[in-house]
């Protein structure tokens, strides 16, 4: 008898994009299971990866490619993506990104590109935005991109302020006469970070030292971060800057979370987000077997990540395909299997994922019993 096998992985940072999981899953189950209807819908939680998980799950998708300014002021190829309801997926990692960087530079990094990107898609005239924000390489608290959607960020000279997050240490005042309003539907963070933006939870203690800060620069940094949030309260209004700052994601992306708060954007999980804006639940729901994954399955994939939310659409119909499993499965997953078991070690599994997982998606194919 057929069955409809719904494939929706994360990807296997730095070995695997999730549409290649998700193809070479389906390629093993097909080995057992032919005449099966699968269907692939790659997931994101709103880190790298999250614009093509978008391009890959929904037909329609149209890239728009753009340069924009890097995190250090060089120029970044980079695209946004519009989807056939006129909505637009943007993403920080390709234009205000870690892996843009070396060496790491924590107080000059910034998201100016990320609003650049951001101000395209409202040039479009998309209705509606939805904005990736993992991976980011900048602690600026979002000022950067607030600047290149029109905000005036002023120093204590009556100059503009520095970008990065050295430059907040200057702000004597932000203008947002000029500050472009949101698109008609609205922009939604996806991210899965729920870190306030200030304090020993806050943006630069606990992504800093991942950003190039000593223990030192976390302490400035984060009064960097303080004095700006200070100043948005004059020129956002007290209650609704106040209320972003401890609001949950808005220490996400250095920040950057609280710099679209500010201008009026709302926060989701970035899997809850991305998978309903590709209609995984409806998927799910008419499923036999939903199969989801990502790089290690451990106590954090609880905490908002792709395979815990992918879980709790079908928690008896859900198998599990990850690269490490390294905390319990039984009670989550009918079934699960580890590519470091199948492959004999972890680096047997990174050099060759794509064949581990077309073994993953053929073991889970066995255990199936329909």
């Amino acid at each position: 008898m057929t069955q409809h096998i719904v494939i929706a992985p994360d990807s296997f940072k730095g070995t695997a994009t999730a549409a290649e999981v998700a193809e070479a899953i389906a390629d093993g189950w097909r080995t057992l299971r032919p005449d099966d209807l699968l269907q692939s819908l790659p997931m994101a939680d709103g880190g790298e990866g999250t614009l093509d998980a978008f391009a890959a799950a929904v037909p329609g998708a149209r890239r728009h490619q753009i340069t924009v300014t890097g995190p250090v002021g060089d120029p970044v190829d980079a695209e946004w993506l519009e989807l056939p309801d006129g909505s637009a997926v943007v993403e920080l990692a390709q234009t205000s990104g870690l892996t843009l960087l070396d060496p790491l530079q924590p107080f000059a990094a910034h998201t100016v590109g990320f609003g650049e990107a951001i101000e395209a898609a409202l040039d479009h005239g998309v209705r509606r935005l939805l904005l990736a924000i993992g991976g980011s390489s900048s602690t600026d608290g979002g000022a950067g991109l607030l600047t290149a959607l029109g905000a005036r960020l002023v120093d204590v000279d009556g100059g503009p302020v520095a970008t990065g997050n050295a430059g907040l240490a200057t702000i004597r005042d932000i203008d947002t006469a000029g500050l472009r309003a949101l698109p008609p539907d609205g922009a939604v963070i996806l991210s899965d970070v729920t870190n306030p933006l200030l304090g020993d939870r806050g943006a630069a203690a606990v992504f800093g030292p991942q950003k190039g800060a000593t223990t030192v620069d976390v302490a400035v940094l984060d009064a960097n971060l303080a004095r700006f949030a200070s100043r948005a309260a004059e020129a956002f209004g007290r209650d609704h800057a106040e209320r972003a700052v401890v609001e949950p994601g808005a220490g996400a992306a250095g920040g950057a979370g609280y710099g679209l708060l500010l201008w009026g954007a709302t926060a989701t999980s970035g899997a809850r987000g991305v998978g309903e804006a590709i209609a995984l639940p409806e998927a799910a729901a008419a499923a036999s077997i939903v199969i989801t994954g990502e790089g290690r399955f451990d106590d954090q994939t609880a905490d908002g990540k792709v395979a815990s939310w992918v879980a709790g659409l079908a928690a008896d119909r859900t198998m599990l395909v990850a690269g490490a499993i390294q905390a319990p499965t039984e009670g989550i997953f009918l079934a699960a299997a580890s590519l470091t078991e199948l492959a004999g070690g972890v680096e047997a599994a990174m050099a060759e994922p794509l064949v581990h997982l077309r073994a993953a998606g053929a073991a889970l194919a066995t255990q199936y019993r329909p």
